[in-house]
């Protein structure tokens, strides 16, 4: 039986945050839908979950850091959390949030690790739809079976590359941080590996073995990272481009256009489409 607990809470004050939680823990709900609205540069301290949680953001762009690297997400995407990885959320822009909680082994074919996943239109109004069921237990009719599809396709979610994971070697992790200090597209291996005393082979393999990527595919997510809370704040792309290097505004489209799925315009056009359909009035 997938069941669900809707309000409208907000982890802005501590009592809050504790209640909120508690609740999450100690419900017997498979499923719990609960939406929450931040403000620019709200931080939530670090913490775990019994159950996995599906984090979408429905409006701003939500940064989600653990001890592996940190994972980015954009408006019209969302976040798996598998169940007891610790964890911290950072808000870049004003968010609405929507989160899915569900327990352990509510249905078969669930991710196990850390994925940011792009939003489909039918998991989108799913997510809408469940928040604003009445807290029922357990929901009938109509109510249980949104639900029922929600948990169902979250599997089938398309899978974005926006994780930003971090190398457990010192000197590789200190590289990390500085180039996201100040990112460019230009930063080459044989830069990187001289920096951390070591061979470009040597690097190489070290780096993609504790990161899953190449140094390439690595900055390109870096420097995506650094755009999107400044696109999403109204910046122009040409500046944005510009700022982070590109030679052109051609070539970072292209980049933009390869890991999110869609170019930066028609990105912002619908995450704006989107958040003014949620507006009261």
């Amino acid at each position: 039986m997938v069941e669900l607990h809707a309000k409208g809470t907000h982890d802005g004050q501590p009592a809050e945050a504790d209640r909120r939680r508690h609740w999450i823990e100690t419900a017997e709900a498979n499923v719990i839908a609960l939406p929450a609205d931040y403000p620019d540069g709200h931080h939530v301290k670090t913490h775990r979950h019994t159950r996995s949680q599906l984090l979408y953001a429905l409006s701003g762009v939500v940064m989600v850091s653990t001890d592996y690297g940190r994972w980015i997400v954009p408006p019209e995407h969302a976040i798996w959390l598998p169940a007891g990885v610790d964890h911290s959320v950072d808000m870049l822009g004003d968010v609405q949030m929507r989160s899915v909680y569900v327990r352990l082994g509510a249905i078969a074919g669930l991710p196990e690790d850390l994925r940011v996943f792009s939003v489909t239109g039918l998991m989108r109004n799913l997510i809408v739809e469940a928040m604003a069921l009445p807290p029922e237990e357990p929901p009938a009719g109509r109510g249980a079976l949104i639900l029922d599809l929600l948990l169902h396709e979250i599997p089938n979610l398309p899978e974005r590359p926006l994780a930003l994971p971090f190398p457990a070697d010192r000197r590789l992790a200190l590289l990390c941080r500085r180039f996201l200090k100040a990112p460019s597209p230009h930063t080459t291996i044989d830069e990187w590996a001289k920096a951390a005393g070591m061979s470009r082979r040597s690097f190489t393999r070290t780096f993609h073995r504790e990161t899953g990527l190449s140094l390439s595919m690595w900055r390109q997510q870096a420097c995506l990272f650094a755009a999107l809370p400044r696109l999403a704040d109204g910046e122009p792309v040409t500046t944005v481009a510009l700022d982070l290097g590109y030679e052109s505004v051609a070539a970072f489209i292209t980049m933009f256009r390869r890991m999110i799925g869609e170019p930066p315009r028609t990105w912002l056009k619908r995450g704006r489409r989107h958040t003014a359909a949620t507006m009261p009035g």
